[in-house]
């Protein structure tokens, strides 16, 4: 027995040196004495050390892809095994799934519904760790395949913290034939122009030769054969990369047709990885114009200039290592998305910085109204009701035939994403802009006649949804033609017809050159949407339609596509607001914000793309026309910046721009400005990838700032890949001076970018990828782990289920408080019962033991001899009354005081 508190025994001698004093108290008497030990002794909170008899079991099920379906085959035995083999009732079992996430599998009709990608075998075990009582035995069952995809060891010291073993069971079979590739060794940074080595490991069950693919991006860089010895092979390459920014690489191994063994698990086959190539401060330019003006002026004043011809070849990884992006009159449709998507969080979150030139194919006119970008530019491409003559007359013509009848996700067919798509481009026009839908199969339907949006567009876009496939083919002639007959007539100042039609099913073409010459001579111009590929039987016809439109062509592969094409090209055509006549231009005196250095603006400009400055925009240059445009506008966003150059600096109406002798000074002081301040030294970032855990390491030097960090912390904002995401901060752990660390789990084929923000700098990262094949991946180093930890925690690997019960070694300590303040209360109530009522409790007769008092023997004596006796007269004796015996003492004291006389 141990006590929490054993000072409150000192209660005892102070309440009974009281009760000495102040007998009225009567803390002598024996009911309240034991009050008084019995509360001394519940206050010094005694304990008892007890063994727990009972045990809660926790049972994980691995859900994951890798286990297939081995779980769900042997279920139902492993339940009865566990249950038949419980010792009490007082023990429980509870039962969860898990992949890449972890739900409560307790009850028999409960499925896995979660994500099966991934084997978060730690996330699992953290969470029970969560779910433990602090003083019940716990145990852990694993059925897994041992594969976990991020690493134990933080779930090993909770549970061993927490006194909770974990048993295994292993549950994959075991094929004979499995290839897979096992390691993709690339370095995680090396410098532009620098050679580097890339090392690819594959595994195998047997011993043969495999093929080995190294791909970089969409390039294949090798194809050889990697022979297997021992189960394993490995080949190694080299690379070089000229220009910085962010490159990924992925390797596969492909068994021949021609092998005699055969590949299990294909899903295993490839693993990626990212490589970020550095080299300083650079612009990325995206530009149309082979021998662009602003590229020559960059590079003519040494800045390091990552020139893009081809917009269809920026991806997210060119943004790495870049402080500055610039398009220089590129239309949107030829931008991936992903691209466009991953601006916002360059400029806002790792402080870099935008710039978007004017041409034809730029803002409005290149389609980036209500794009990822429109919110980042300065300048709003909206038009206001009053540009009548700018005001579009669209007509949809949406292929109905019988393939439009096919089922896509989401219970739709192709045929709803399609007029979901007019529906859209609908919703983008203005109030007075014009509209209307044909619908076309072996004959046209007008389902919208040419009509004016004005306040109908909820309207118009409910008629748009009502098209329904019927069957046969679509006669593309006759589709066009009943939409110029819709337009012809209409005087505003720009037609524009959008033919969206099946690339394996556009029949009777007719004599539409003819047609589209005259459409393209009255102005009216013609876009084509093939539902398919470049590749379909009739997209070589589709493209014609195209070109012979002076329009523009889109394949739709991804039937998902089709929505996000048709506000795209809408977007286009209905703001395509370019200026062509030259117009004089006028500085407002705010160029100062940007470079104290004045500057000889230009007297007048060739032609612009027309907007309107946001409220939060500053503007350098205007229009001194009717709608005092913005030429020159420039914001903040975030910790980055962003700008809009309204007129062209290159190709068409840009000659007065290329002449004028302040040219280079612009382009030159915009970009410095769009750039930023350079990062203070004594700061880095280091970010490494273990599975699916990333780890991120902030070093700093703590005299430079500690001073700085402790007033500003540092932030981490991170952003996954994904539709709708949105990026979110991730909070530090600060292991020493000088070292902030942080770890984050991410999902398999997560594409991750991120920045440490600390005042108005901010250190960028990423992109970081998961491979695909992490699940597949089946390291043995990772069951190696597991056993690890089975064997850390005081766990084994299971067997025998009716073992699963063994309670580890757990004793408790039970206060006994409880049970004292009920003898506590008992006796109070009996005490003041006696009080009360004056009864006293029976005392049982004591004998008695008082000591017998000791009598003295008396001493004897010598009688007298008689006197003589002398004749006298006879006497008659008196007559007297009998004397009573003397009492023994009384004769004794007399006798001891005539003793004393003498």
């Amino acid at each position: 027995m141990t006590f929490g508190s054993p000072e409150w025994f000192l209660l005892i001698p102070a309440f009974l040196f009281i009760g000495w004093f102040w007998k009225s108290l009567r803390l002598w008497s024996p009911l309240r004495l034991v009050l008084v030990l019995l509360a001394a002794f519940g206050l010094s909170d005694p304990k008892m050390n007890v063994q727990e008899d009972a045990l809660d079991l926790f049972v994980l099920l691995d859900r994951s892809d890798s286990t297939e379906n081995l779980v769900d085959k042997n279920l139902t035995e492993w339940k009865q095994l566990i249950e038949n083999a419980k010792p009490s009732h007082r023990d429980e079992v509870h039962y969860f799934n898990y992949g890449a996430e972890i739900a409560d599998a307790s009850k028999d009709d409960v499925t896995f519904t979660g994500s099966r990608k991934l084997t978060r075998t730690g996330l699992a075990l953290s969470h029970i760790t969560a779910l433990t009582e602090k003083n019940r035995p716990s145990r852990v069952l694993l059925f897994t395949d041992g594969f976990a995809t991020e690493p134990l060891h933080e779930a090993a010291a909770q549970l061993q913290t927490q006194g909770i073993p974990v048993d295994f069971r292993l549950i994959r079979e075991e094929t004979l034939d499995d290839f897979r590739m096992s390691r993709l060794d690339i370095p995680e940074r090396v410098q532009a122009g620098e050679p580097f080595l890339i090392a690819a490991t594959v595994r195998g069950s047997s011993d043969t030769d495999v093929n080995l693919i190294i791909r970089r991006g969409d390039q294949t860089l090798t194809e050889t054969k990697v022979k297997l010895v021992n189960g394993v092979g490995r080949a190694e390459f080299t690379d070089r990369i000229p220009r910085a920014g962010a490159y990924h690489y992925e390797a596969e191994v492909v068994v021949g047709s021609d092998s005699p063994f055969k590949d299990a698990h294909p899903g295993n086959n490839k693993i990626s990885r990212w490589i970020e190539i550095a080299g300083g401060p650079r612009v990325l330019l995206a530009t149309k114009y082979t021998d662009d003006p602003v590229a020559k002026v960059l590079s003519s004043l040494n800045f390091t200039v990552d020139v893009v011809t081809d917009p269809s070849d920026l991806r997210p990884g060119r943004l790495t290592g870049a402080r500055a992006v610039i398009f220089n009159n590129i239309p949107a449709f030829e931008v991936p998305g992903d691209f466009m998507d991953a601006l916002d969080f360059f400029v806002r979150e790792q402080a870099g910085g935008f710039l978007m030139a004017g041409g034809k194919q730029s803002f409005g006119s290149g389609g980036y109204f209500q794009s990822s970008l429109d919110a980042l530019l300065p300048v709003s491409m909206e038009l206001k009701t009053e540009h009548r003559k700018l005001a579009v007359a669209l007509a949809i013509v949406l292929d109905r035939s019988g393939s439009m009848s096919v089922g896509v996700a989401g219970g739709m067919v192709k045929m709803d994403l399609a007029n979901n798509g007019a529906a859209d481009a609908i919703g983008l026009l203005g109030p007075m802009d014009q509209v209307s839908v044909i619908a076309v199969d072996s004959a046209p339907e007008i389902v919208i006649p040419l009509t004016e949006v004005k306040n109908n567009q909820a309207k118009l876009q409910q008629t748009a949804r009502s098209v329904k496939s019927m069957g046969g083919g679509i006669y593309v002639y006759e589709g066009l033609k009943a939409a110029w007959d819709e337009l012809k007539d209409t005087t505003v100042g720009t037609r524009h017809v959008i033919l969206f039609s099946d690339a394996n099913d556009t029949e009777e073409p007719g004599d539409y050159k003819r047609l589209l010459a005259e459409m393209k001579k009255e102005g009216c111009t013609v876009s084509v949407i093939g539902m398919g590929t470049k590749a379909d039987s009739d997209a070589k016809l589709l493209e014609e339609i195209a070109k012979l439109g002076d329009g523009r062509i889109f394949f739709a592969d991804q039937p998902m596509d089709i929505p996000k094409i048709f506000a795209q090209e809408t977007v286009t055509i209905a703001r395509s607001a370019f200026i062509e006549d030259p117009v004089a231009a006028q500085p407002t005196g705010r160029w100062a914000e940007i470079s104290p250095k004045l500057l000889e603006w230009l007297p007048e400009v060739d032609g612009y793309n027309l907007s309107y400055a946001r409220e939060d925009a500053t503007t350098s240059l205007v229009s001194r026309d009717e709608y005092v445009a913005p030429l020159v506008a420039h914001a903040r966003r975030g910790l980055g910046r962003s700008a809009a150059v309204s007129f062209p600096l290159g190709g068409e109406f840009s000659q007065r721009i290329r002449d004028w002798q302040g040219y280079g000074d612009f382009v030159q002081t915009m970009t410095r400005w769009l750039m930023g301040m350079d990062l203070p030294p004594g700061i880095g970032l280091k970010h490494r990838l273990d599975g699916t855990r990333l780890t991120l390491d902030l070093l700093y030097d703590p005299e430079q700032w500690a001073q700085k960090l402790s007033a500003m912390p540092p932030k981490l904002r991170l952003l996954e890949s994904g539709p709708g995401s949105a990026p979110y901060d991730v909070p530090w752990k600060r292991i020493a001076p000088g070292h902030f660390s942080v770890t984050k789990d991410l999902d398999e084929g997560a594409i991750v970018r991120g920045a440490i923000q600390v005042g108005e700098h901010a250190l960028p990262f990423g992109p970081v990828t998961v491979g695909s094949s992490v699940e597949w991946s089946l390291e043995p180093e990772r069951l190696a782990e597991l056993r690890t930890v089975a064997a850390q925690t005081g766990g084994r690997e299971l067997l025998n289920l009716e073992d699963a019960w063994l309670r580890p070694p757990n004793r408790q300590d039970v206060s006994l408080r409880m049970w004292i303040a009920l003898s506590m209360l008992l006796l109070l109530v009996t005490e003041a019962l006696l009080t009360r009522t004056g009864w006293k409790m029976p005392l049982p007769a004591m004998p008695n033991f008082a000591p017998r008092e000791k009598v003295a023997k008396p001493k004897k004596v010598k009688e007298a001899k008689p006197a003589p006796v002398f004749a006298k007269e006879e006497e008659k004796p008196a007559i007297t009354a009998a004397a009573p015996p003397e009492d023994s003492s009384e004769r004794r004291s007399r006798y001891q005081r005539a003793k004393d006389r003498k």
